[in-house]
């Protein structure tokens, strides 16, 4: 539901990638921060924000990569770009399992919820750094 609207939303210029990207990892990071909590207090927001982020990031990244891709590198760009989401697909439920096996499962969805956060933290300190370059001084 949320892939085709973030879409439309990009092509129509009322969403950027930037914007949709950091809301996007955000919602995913709370989303693992709910999953910590008992119950269905925690799985129900959980997989609504969980689902919500994944639905801006993966359409926005993937238009981005594709707009900024000269045409003759765009299957190996899409093709890394698919291999980095698989990735990313056997990767977190394994930094969540061996965080688990260590101390807990809260603190796996823990662990994760805070790698997703730093993306956006990351894009704002850099912007923030970007415009501090550029302005007045």
């Amino acid at each position: 539901m949320v892939q085709p609207r973030a879409g439309r939303a990009l092509d129509a210029g009322r969403l950027t990638v930037r914007t949709g990207l950091v809301a996007g990892l955000l919602l995913a990071a709370v989303g693992l921060g709910c999953a910590t909590l008992p119950g269905l207090a925690g799985v129900l927001p959980a997989a609504a924000l969980i689902g919500v982020g994944t639905g801006l990031i993966t359409p926005l990244g993937f238009a981005a990569l594709a707009s900024s891709t000269p045409r003759e590198r765009m299957g190996q760009t899409m093709g890394a770009a698919e291999l980095g989401r698989e990735l990313g697909d056997a990767g977190g439920p394994l930094l969540v399992a061996g965080v688990a096996a260590a101390a807990s499962l809260t603190y796996g969805f823990g662990a994760l919820a805070v790698l997703l956060a730093c993306g956006p933290l990351v894009a704002v300190a850099a912007g923030v750094r970007r415009r501090g370059a550029t302005g007045p001084g």
